[in-house]
């Protein structure tokens, strides 16, 4: 049989997404850390009043009307930002943009694994260091291995822990390759690193309305950078990567503070709420900034409750990698899904 492929997308195995069930399906899904609540009504609005004529004409090929609105918001220059289809094709563009074969890609582990898919398509080379056992950043050795990329999640997932500015700076001012911190879940957390942009041209953040803003259905991420780094970026994007609804409706949800900070401040309250509720139960529950929390069940069996929730209809996600064996993440949802999820797990650890 003839073989299609190069010898290194032939090697790898593909990235496996959170499970999706179909839309209607009586599920509880906490499995994606998707944002339980609606999208503002800004935005809703915007998408009842699509105009025919957006569809038929090619959009503006660099979101130039996101951009704006983004850097108003953000308090930086609107060319300071490239727009991409979902912050994952951004890290894409990244990698498809400082990377080839004989080339470098750092990150710790565990973190998230599109990273290494990225890598093995473009065929670099990958060096993966562990996070120590409290989750902090072995920055000596990530300074070390010195990467022509190097990706640092903060706030990290699964972990959910933000990485201390300290280590950022001690990376950005070290690394002679680029600094990819990626903020996807950065509307949780209690800081940033956007001053890191303003300081350093090898940093770019990666940030995404998927999460805060509730529309991971969208696809609409963006970076943060120098304009000198985001030049070698643009060359590579796709030349019309992001289609006019897109970027209409993401321009009126980042404009929308105001109700994103209300759904971040009551996906926080259900964080410390469920956070309780499992420590009660005996769960081990790591400290997150993010709106998902990672979890060590009490008698570590987190493959079966996973199996054994999914059977009663709720997703959360079970990672089967070194170092997350015995733990679970679960995103956080509603009061009331929090409180299903609750009763379902004290019946299950009481069954065992």
């Amino acid at each position: 049989m003839t073989n299609y492929f190069r010898s290194n997308v032939d090697a790898m195995a593909s990235y496996v997404p959170g499970e999706q069930p179909p839309r209607g399906t009586p599920i509880i899904k906490l499995n994606s850390n998707e944002n339980p609540y609606p999208p503002s009504p800004a935005a809703l609005a915007v998408l009842r009043n699509i105009d025919g004529e957006w569809l038929r004409r090619y959009p503006e090929p660099f979101g130039g009307e996101f951009r704006q609105a983004a850097g108003k918001v953000l308090g930086i220059p609107s060319d300071w930002i490239i727009v991409g289809n979902g912050s994952d094709e951004v890290l894409s563009i990244v990698i498809r943009a400082c990377t080839e074969s004989g080339r470098k890609v750092v990150y710790p582990m565990p973190t998230y694994v599109l990273y290494r898919t990225l890598t093995e398509m473009q065929a670099a080379d990958i060096l993966e260091i562990p996070y120590k056992d409290n989750y902090s950043l072995p920055v000596e050795e990530i300074i070390a291995a010195d990467g022509a990329v190097t990706f640092i999640a903060s706030p990290n997932s699964p972990s959910g822990h933000v990485v201390p500015s300290e280590d950022l700076h001690k990376l950005a001012s070290a690394l002679s390759g680029v600094l990819v911190i990626d903020e996807a879940y950065v509307d949780f957390a209690t800081e940033n690193a956007l001053d890191l942009v303003r300081e350093y041209k090898n940093v770019i953040l990666i940030r995404t309305l998927s999460k805060g803003y509730s529309l991971a259905g969208l696809r609409l991420g963006f970076g943060i950078a120098n304009p000198q780094l985001l030049s070698g970026l643009f060359k590579v994007k796709d030349s019309y990567n992001i289609d006019a609804i897109a970027c209409a409706v993401a321009t009126a949800a980042i404009t929308d503070q105001d109700y994103k900070n209300a759904c971040v401040a009551k996906i926080t309250a259900s964080k410390i709420q469920l956070t309780g509720d499992l420590k009660k139960l005996g769960f081990i529950v790591w400290d997150s900034q993010a709106n998902f929390l990672l979890v060590q069940p009490p008698q570590g069996n987190a493959e079966y409750l996973y199996q054994k929730m999914k059977e009663q209809q709720i997703l959360i996600r079970y990672f089967k990698q070194p170092g997350l064996e015995d733990k679970l993440r679960i995103s956080i949802g509603t009061d009331e899904q929090n409180q299903t999820l609750v009763q379902a797990l004290t019946s299950l650890l009481k069954a065992g």
